[in-house]
């Protein structure tokens, strides 16, 4: 009993991503090169291939945000593809009207091209002139739907030589959003699709794609994509040969990365990324021979023919086999990994070179902007880091962290495995790798400590930067600054330790009990206050026992410190706003509430507890005036003033910015100078 198929099931069971929306154009092409190629005897006729564009004419223009160089464009409706090759022949007739035809699987065919192009387009109407038995010109006409099948409609007329006519009506809307759209684009992708005719001997046809308002020849675009001559190398992978066709490309922002184009039956079927999958393949690259360039593979094998899938979007072949299989399956892993190891032979000179420019991109990068990563520099280069040398400064810092988070994960384990031995007698060698495990740790220490270092001389940096007049002679808000010495509205309670910076005024401030910023008197728990004047910092620290060091806390005595930040070059230092007094305010407020801990326990009663006040204002006349009244001295460099209130038992300090600046860059200049940290 003979079986009967429907197309409509066919289109419908037959798969085409939105992301290969020009397949269907494509494959009309490749179509009309074999036609082409099946017309000459000799490759002295070229042939000539026309793609035409055609866009909605009454359609609005396409408002979509254009890239560089892209004008918006209409709306695609199909396209025309026109060639000169032997025409709709009988058997190619034949085999048209014959699903899953094999008439051209010596090609590579699959014979469901028209499947795709009814899965995109909602009908295809094709004109052809071809030659008899005898050498006689004669023409077809027809018409393919989904709903109508193949309809005759005649002979065609107005050929002179044989060649077909294929045009692709009714571009669905759901692939045309995802196609491609200016002609430009359009033909790249064409190019690279059919890229093995133009590189294989004897070339491709003349192949132009246009539209109303533009033409390009892929022959031109050919020149201008590759740099210098293909070099052709095979591989073999478990008995299964495997040919590379090794591009040097011109760098542009199309070709930007290497690639490994995956091909079946001459067409490109997968397009994989490289980047950092050889050492030192990245972007461009140099030799001697043709200067910058893009690496470029294509790999062809009958293997690849044979898996490939009917829609050509993917190969039927695993990734990875597992380790126990038997068969001797080939899987991707298997070819991919023989092909690398090919393209670092063949570009073993400029690979070199992009090696050594990498490494040197690491050690300046790390010399002058991440100190931190000197001390295990040498670890990681050990785990073979290679970066690209363009690379930006933010994914450089990325990837040495991930370096470094490895470095740590092995360190622990490392670590678990050698105490666990230490438990019991020793193997041989266990003092070495004791030994090289403390070194490490060592160095893991050391870059922890010089990551703290730097993060502080950034923040001087910044604070330098925010205490400077724009253009117009305007200073910042003191929120900035503030926010930057310690967040807003918030306590100890909510921030870590590495999250305020309040060793810019003095290294005991990281040692509070509880620090209370921007918050109302009434909402800190240490006061018992009713008072909404909100203190800039308030921090008050047990004695000889810091709270973040100690198992508990040690009773009584607490100490109180208050800092107040104005507005850098502020002249409101008036007497109902003067900093000092409102510190000493604060002070005594907080002396006379009901003083408890952070965890709620009463602290038993202290007269006076030492008061330290810290105002950060500039020395504007009014704020020097302040500062005399209040009996202060002047600091040796003149940038600040400091004294002792007997009536208040305070210790006051007032310091200018720059003195603020200074100061702490003094107190760290050691460590700056120790990791090469400009100051």
């Amino acid at each position: 009993m003979a079986l009967t198929t429907s197309l409509a099931g066919r289109v419908r069971n037959t798969s085409l991503p939105k992301s290969h929306a020009l397949l269907p154009l494509l494959e009309a092409i490749v179509n009309a090169i074999q036609a082409i190629d099946a017309r000459r005897g000799d490759f002295e006729d070229p042939g000539r291939i026309d793609v035409r564009v055609r866009r909605d004419p009454q359609a609005e223009l396409d408002f979509d945000p254009a890239g560089p160089g892209r004008a918006p464009v209409k709306p695609i409706v199909g396209f025309t593809v026109a060639d000169d090759g032997v025409g709709f022949t009988a058997q190619n007739m034949s085999s048209f009207e014959t699903l899953d035809s094999d008439f051209k699987s010596n090609l590579g065919c699959r014979g469901i091209g028209r499947l795709l192009w009814l899965k995109a387009f909602d009908r295809v109407s094709v004109r052809s002139a071809y030659e008899d038995e005898v050498g006689q010109l004669r023409g077809r006409q027809f018409k393919f739907s989904v709903a109508h099948e193949v309809e005759h409609d005649g002979a065609a007329d107005g050929f002179a030589h044989p060649g077909a006519v294929v045009s692709l009506d009714g571009f669905k809307k759901s692939f045309q959003e995802n196609a491609p759209k200016g002609i430009d684009a359009i033909a790249r992708e064409v190019l690279e699709h059919c890229i093995w005719y133009f590189l294989r001997p004897g070339g491709a046809p003349i192949v132009t794609i246009s539209d109303d308002d533009e033409s390009i020849s892929l022959a031109e675009l050919m020149d201008e994509f590759v740099v210098s001559a293909m070099s052709s190398s095979t591989v073999e992978v478990k008995g299964q040969k495997f040919d590379m066709l090794n591009l040097h490309l011109k760098p542009s922002v199309r070709n930007s990365v290497p690639r490994l184009h995956w091909c079946a039956a001459s067409r490109v079927v997968v397009e994989e990324n490289l980047s950092g999958k050889v050492p030192g393949l990245h972007g461009k690259l140099k030799n001697s021979m043709s200067g910058e360039f893009v690496y470029a593979c294509y790999l062809t094998s009958d293997f690849l023919d044979e898996r490939v899938r009917s829609d050509r979007t993917a190969f039927d072949i695993s990734d990875r086999v597992a380790e126990q299989s038997l068969l001797g399956d080939i899987s991707m892993d298997d070819i991919r990994d023989s092909v690398l190891d090919e393209i670092e032979r063949v570009l073993q000179e400029p690979l070199e070179s992009a090696r050594e420019e990498g490494k040197q991109r690491v050690h300046d990068f790390v010399a002058k902007r991440a100190p931190r990563y000197r001390p295990v520099l040498a670890k990681i280069e050990e785990r073979g880091i290679s970066v690209d040398p363009s690379v930006k400064d933010k994914e450089l810092e990325l990837e040495l962290h991930r370096q470094l988070q490895k470095i740590e994960s092995d360190a622990f384990v490392r670590g678990q495995e050698i105490f666990a031995e230490a438990d019991s007698e020793p193997a041989e060698g266990y003092a070495n790798r004791l030994a090289d495990y403390l070194a490490t740790v060592s160095e893991i220490n050391q870059s922890d400590l010089a990551a703290y270092v730097s993060r502080r001389r950034s923040v001087l940096d910044l604070l330098g930067r925010l205490i400077r007049a724009d253009k117009d002679g305007k200073y910042i808000r003191e929120d900035a600054i503030h926010s930057l010495i310690v967040p807003m509205r918030t306590s100890s309670n909510e921030v870590a330790p590495e999250g305020s910076n309040l060793w810019i005024v003095n290294e005991r401030l990281a040692f509070h009990d509880y620090l209370a910023s921007d918050k109302t008197l009434k909402s800190m728990p240490i006061t018992g206050s009713d008072s909404t004047k909100e203190p800039d910092i308030i921090a008050t620290r047990l004695m000889d026992s810091p709270v973040l060091a100690a198992e508990g806390q040690k009773l009584p005595l607490p100490s109180i410190v208050v800092v107040e930040i104005k507005r850098p070059m502020r002249k409101d230092a008036t007497e109902d706003k003067n900093p000092i007094q409102q510190c000493l305010d604060y002070v005594k407020r907080i002396r006379a509430g009901g003083v408890m801990t952070v965890a709620g326990r009463p602290i038993p009663p202290a007269h006076e507890p030492p008061a330290f006040c810290y105002i950060i204002a500039d020395l504007t006349e009014k704020m020097i005036e302040r500062c005399e009244i209040s009996n202060l001295h002047p600091t040796y460099d003149g940038l600040g003033y400091f004294g002792f209130n007997d009536s208040a038992k305070a210790y006051i300090e007032v310091m200018s910015f720059d003195g603020l600046i200074n100061s702490a860059t003094e107190r760290n200049r050691a460590f700056f100078d120790k990791l090469g940290l400009p100051t």
